[in-house]
């Protein structure tokens, strides 16, 4: 009972320590807390951080706001997390290790989710999509003030945050759109495309690979696949470019005024521009993405203007990362295990495990959100209706009850059932796409260079929690054929 008393009276003093935090908190109103900003506690800038006049905070408040947070959950449940520390973004797993083993479903008073590691629990709500929805009210409420809506652009109800029947309905009828049998047919323009790109690296025996290679690669194939006229590919290339650095953002999933109101001046433009071609395709439709999506919306059940238009910018816009981050992550794993990539070279029929084994050990995506919609208990927790609930794919695809030795690249793994794309109704159209992609990126890479190493500067990975990707990963080359050059040929 001692024992216990003195326990109590600690946590009273602690408790007593953060009060001057939770007045800060008081005094800043209803505060989010986002999962993103560009530098971590004191150096935190306000504008990230939103209360409902969207006021930035004072950085030092906010700092002291986030110790306390993470003091309290480390008294709570003996782990504090907080996805901005660098330590984190530069490597995520041995911190998701810990919440698997120490708390796998854990309260994050800082950030306001419950946090949902283990792969048994991550693989079931995936699949649940009547208790633990997709829409987010918080997220894409309209902003009554300035009159934005979500920060990925005006209006926006698509199928990425939709749910049943809208969802079903949605995904009906962009799955003709995105099916297998034409992704299936862009493979040689993929292999073409590669090796353009990559003979426009010259002599050069050190470049950086994300912008000369893994970052184009999509989107000069994604533009293809659109029907976009090469004549004015650039105007489509500087969209996504452009998009991606604001949405990098506006997606985290909370934003300041100034990325939403920039994202939505990208937006607009390129909303105009596609407004112009889904005109031309529905007069003279074409063998691609879009003219198929006119299509679509010709027929009794078929998609609105608005639905056309958001359904281009899903795609156009979140595949493409996706897919330059699996070749990024992807390469930068293969770079660190150089057994595993001289067995690729070796065995090039290996490349689709490749690229499935590469999805499970760096997943490109890392984190997706639900909703509860009903009071509910996660991993022996109770977790309340409306509770936002962060699925940490990254942490399930790591985990040791679902794969054997997780934290080893294994090429030649047999259990291919990882996350990365997600699962159920949710499950990503574009994943064939992504797949191909790598895999002819992989292939093309060890093709044209009998050696690949890392250059200076070290790989950065981008400030982010829900995408995870490099900024830039400098390699050095040597140029030549390597042994799988012939095996590709025959």
């Amino acid at each position: 009972m001692a024992v216990a008393r003195r326990s109590s009276e600690r946590r009273g003093k602690t408790r007593k320590l953060l009060r001057p935090a939770r007045d800060v908190h008081g005094k800043m109103g209803q505060l989010h807390v986002g999962w993103h900003c560009r530098r971590v506690l004191d150096t935190i800038p306000g504008p990230l951080f939103r209360s409902p006049a969207d006021t930035p905070p004072d950085p030092g408040e906010l700092a002291t706001y986030v110790r306390a947070c993470m003091a309290e959950d480390e008294l709570r449940s003996g782990i504090a997390w907080w996805p901005l520390d660098p330590d984190y973004l530069a490597d995520p797993y041995p911190m998701l290790r810990r919440l698997r083993e120490t708390d796998p479903c854990h309260r994050s008073t800082a950030t306001g989710y419950v946090l949902v590691s283990r792969y048994e629990d991550v693989d079931r709500l995936l699949r649940d999509h009547n208790r633990f929805a997709m829409s987010l009210p918080y997220f894409c409420r309209e902003d009554r003030e300035g009159g934005l809506s979500s920060p990925a652009g005006p209006g926006l109800r698509s199928m990425l945050l939709s749910d049943q029947p809208d969802h079903t309905r949605l995904r009906r009828l962009a799955r003709h759109a995105l099916a297998a049998d034409h992704m299936e047919q862009m493979e040689d323009y993929v292999r073409a495309i590669a090796h353009k790109l990559l003979d426009r690296t010259g002599r050069n025996e050190r470049f950086d690979l994300m912008s000369a290679f893994a970052q184009p690669l999509p989107v000069r194939v994604v533009g293809r696949m659109a029907g976009w006229p090469e004549r004015e590919f650039a105007i489509f290339n500087d969209w996504v470019v452009g998009r991606h650095r604001e949405s990098v953002h506006a997606f985290e999933p909370v934003a300041s005024r100034e990325v939403r109101r920039e994202l939505l001046r990208v937006e607009l433009v390129f909303i105009r521009y596609l407004a112009q071609l889904v005109k031309e395709r529905r007069a003279d439709p074409r063998d691609d993405f879009v003219s198929r999506l006119v299509h679509a919306e010709s027929r009794q059940d078929r998609l609105a203007l608005r639905e056309v238009d958001t359904m281009l910018r899903l795609v156009l816009g979140v595949g493409n990362q996706a897919t330059a981050d699996l070749i990024g992550n992807g390469l930068l794993a293969l770079l660190r295990h150089h057994e595993q990539m001289q067995l690729l070279r070796e065995r090039p029929d290996l490349s689709e495990d490749a690229v499935e084994e590469l999805l499970r050990y760096d997943a490109p995506v890392q984190v997706t959100c639900r909703w509860s919609t009903e009071d509910t208990e996660i991993a022996g927790r109770s977790v309340a209706a409306g509770s936002r609930v962060a699925l940490l794919l990254g942490g399930a695809n790591r985990d040791p009850d679902r794969f054997e030795r997780p934290d080893e690249l294994d090429l030649t793994r047999s259990d291919k059932r990882h996350v990365s794309f997600g699962r159920g109704i949710h499950y990503c159209l574009g994943t064939p796409l992504a797949k191909l992609i790598g895999r002819v990126a992989l292939e093309v890479l060890l093709e044209r260079f009998a050696d690949i190493r890392l250059a200076d500067p070290p790989p950065a990975f981008r400030p982010t929690t829900i995408p995870r990707g490099l900024r830039h990963l400098h390699v050095r080359v040597r140029r030549g054929r390597s042994l799988t050059s012939t095996a590709y040929r025959t």
